[in-house]
């Protein structure tokens, strides 16, 4: 089975316009997120698809491998479906450009789903209290007996109406791996009115009957989508350099 990443990088992003190109470190966002996606060693190759000749050309420098969109797109999936058509590869990992502190085990546990034959889309989850459940920021998921997702909401899902009785909250994470044949097959279909109502793009697949396996991993990375949670990266970056000095 034939792995590709594939990292969606648009530069003008709506609540922190130029994220990607960041410095963190010695190195912007972005490059960070390309070289530990490859360090990972999970996959046959990995491409940055980008709307920006700035990004272009900082992952070209470096040595990386980065191709210029063409159309302009209203997601990171429909972005990188452009690129797939023409890539002769089974499966696509969607990393998402703004989290740089890259985890192989989880994006491991990702590729690992689609050793079973019938997944045609996977993603991750992790667990969280019910403090931060109440979050809109975090996107929460609830799956069915064998994994697959029932649903995501920016609300707090499962209501717990009895106090007395224990349930689990999952924190969704962003990042995807589809077959390519149901990666293209998405990339066409309309926005549904969950979706829209949620800002949510996962809901347009699964309102469509197709299903997304959930991996349930320890941790993941911090997302860069304010300038808040860019300080909050730095300041991760910094306790990792002076820990492995």
């Amino acid at each position: 089975m034939k792995i590709f990443a594939l990292i969606p990088a648009r530069y003008a992003a709506s609540r922190f316009p130029g994220k990607l190109m960041k410095i963190l470190g010695d190195k912007p966002v972005i490059l960070h997120t390309y070289l530990n996606t490859v360090a990972t060693g999970l996959f046959d190759d990995v491409i940055v698809v980008t709307d920006s000749d700035e990004i272009y050309s900082v992952i070209n420098e470096a040595g990386g491998k980065a191709i210029m969109s063409i159309k302009e797109h209203a997601s990171g999936t429909d972005r990188i479906a452009e690129i797939a058509e023409n890539i002769d590869a089974d499966v696509f990992i969607n990393v998402q450009g703004d989290e740089p502190f890259v985890y192989k085990n989880a994006l491991n546990s990702l590729c690992k789903i689609f050793l079973e034959p019938s997944t045609v889309v996977g993603s991750l989850m992790h667990r969280i209290e019910k403090k931060d459940a109440d979050n809109p920021n975090a996107v929460k998921v609830v799956t069915d007996l064998e994994g697959n997702a029932l649903y995501f909401s920016r609300s707090i899902i499962p209501y717990l109406r009895d106090e007395d009785v224990s349930v689990t909250y999952y924190k969704h994470i962003g990042v995807y791996g589809y077959r390519k044949e149901t990666l293209l097959y998405i990339s066409k279909l309309e926005p549904t009115k969950l979706e829209i109502a949620e800002k949510l793009e996962q809901l347009r697949i699964i309102e469509n009957g197709i299903k997304i396996k959930l991996a349930e991993i320890k941790e993941w990375s911090v997302a860069i989508d304010t300038p808040e949670d860019f300080e909050r990266a730095k300041k991760i970056f910094e306790l990792s350099t002076n820990t492995s000095a």
